[in-house]
């Protein structure tokens, strides 16, 4: 099979920022250990927290639950070293909050779990216990959205899926550890994208590559010959490889406004999340570890590490040479969607999927103090999703909170290139996520005070039938 670029349309929007990947680009993966105290957060995906399930004191070893939770949309939490548990407390975390952490000392050893799942021969497991596989596994989406992959690969029976695609695009600039992951282990890639289709039941599988990645294509393309596999070339623009994006672009199908891509017959999954399943049925071994590009042009040795969940930020810089000069803004991720950090004293979680370290120089603009729009519509231009950024961030910073859901708010997947594009600085995707943040909230207390009145007239109706 050849390489194909099946694209039914361009994509809607989008920005071309530099790439900035020669940094690491051909630095291979290398693995490092972990620091002599690992933090493991109780967040690291999106749903329900874990709640720990060790105490100070506990002997834990690589594998070993250390936090759980019976909710559908969560994912269990896994020591990635062997030691005691030395504290359960309040610790610093990439988001910008303060979130329970089990703190582990590290005994050095990388001793199992003797409890571990012995490998499973995927070929003979049913759809269910994949799923259930990938769950006990602590599997999330790699990619950075961290969503549960267990929920992702059981869609209603309703919304049968034909197609997955494996999203191998990585435009965030700066960015390439799943480039480094389908060059250097393409093998496992294939095969957690089989595993994938076998987990939904889906008939056809897409590997999407941009074409500003040769050596990927290549060996996937390669890898791929006759086993009914199409690998496609995508034109490099930002952010084609957001998953409703990748959908319209591969597929020609739109996912609805508040949609999921299964309500399309489709699931999209991360190079580095299929590559993770595929190790862990053959290992037996959870997610405890990931893979995170450390780079910038002042991290003496940019570098894609693989690394133990729970090292610090600092011990990756560390083990990178460290700065040649100190930092002025340090992301976890790339430059569009990436969280500045205020400490390196955090901890990489299973969403890390890179630490950017950014010069004063590359950081030194300013931004208005309050939004300031010349209605020039760039913003509207470059959105992949088809918003209008402008009213959006008008309306969350005038508190005009019902105005968002009017305009599709949560279609916003804050890529960034709003802001990118625009020519007044103007903070717009800050201010999306805080009218985001702050629907949700009400949303909550509507929802809340909603099932207050239901179970009041409850017992006022079940008190006048006794």
């Amino acid at each position: 099979m050849n390489v194909t670029s099946r694209l039914f349309n361009r994509i809607r929007g989008g920005v071309h920022p530099p790439g900035y990947k020669d940094f690491t680009v051909d630095k291979p993966i290398r693995n490092i250990a972990a620091p002599s105290t690992v933090t493991i957060p109780m967040q690291q995906h999106v749903g329900a927290p874990c709640i720990p399930r060790v105490k100070k004191g506990s002997e834990v070893f690589v594998g070993t639950v250390v936090g759980g939770s019976e909710a559908y949309v969560s994912a269990p939490i896994h020591s990635s070293v062997s030691g005691k548990v030395v504290q359960v407390a309040l610790q610093a975390h990439p988001t910008g909050a303060d979130v329970l952490s089990v703190l582990i000392e590290n005994d050095g050893e990388y001793r199992p779990d003797p409890s571990l799942a012995s490998p499973a021969a995927w070929e003979n497991m049913e759809a269910g216990e994949i799923r259930r596989a990938v769950r006990a596994a602590g599997m999330v989406g790699l990619g950075g959205a961290a969503f549960p992959t267990h929920v992702k690969l059981g869609p209603p029976r309703e919304y049968p899926v034909d197609t997955v695609i494996l999203n191998g695009a990585e435009c965030e600039p700066y960015l390439t550890s799943d480039y480094r992951l389908m060059v250097e282990q393409p093998e496992a890639v294939l095969e957690g994208l089989l595993i994938i289709m076998r987990a939904v039941g889906a008939a056809d599988g897409v590997i999407a590559i941009e074409d500003n990645k040769p050596q990927a294509l290549k060996k996937m393309t390669a890898l791929c010959q006759g086993k009914g596999i199409e690998v496609s070339s995508l034109r490099t623009r930002y952010p084609q490889g957001a998953e409703k994006v990748l959908i319209g672009g591969l597929l020609g199908r739109e996912v609805p406004p508040g949609g999921l891509p299964m309500h399309v017959g489709v699931v999209v999954q991360n190079v580095a999340t299929a590559h993770a399943i595929a190790r862990y049925l053959s290992t037996g071994m959870p997610l405890v570890e990931r893979v995170v590009t450390v780079t910038g042009s002042i991290v003496s040795e940019p570098s894609n590490l693989m690394v133990p969940i729970g090292t610090s930020f600092a011990s990756a810089v560390e083990a990178c040479g460290g700065f040649t000069e100190p930092p002025a803004k340090v992301l976890m991720g790339g430059p569009m969607m990436g969280l500045a950090q205020y400490t390196l004293e955090v901890p990489v979680i299973k969403g890390t999927s890179g630490i950017l370290a950014l010069s004063r120089k590359e950081t030194d603009y300013s931004v208005p103090t309050e939004p300031i729009c010349i209605r020039c519509g760039r913003c509207v231009d470059v959105c992949p999703m088809g918003l209008i950024p402008t009213y959006l961030a008008s309306y969350a910073y005038n508190e005009k909170w019902d105005a968002l859901q009017r305009l599709n708010i949560n279609d916003c997947f804050e890529c960034g290139c709003c802001a990118y594009a625009c020519p007044t600085r103007n903070p717009l995707v800050q201010l999306i996520k805080t009218g985001k943040a702050e629907s949700a909230r009400r949303k909550t207390r509507m929802e809340r005070r909603a099932a207050e009145l239901a179970v009041a007239n409850g017992e006022e109706e079940g008190g006048d039938g006794e």
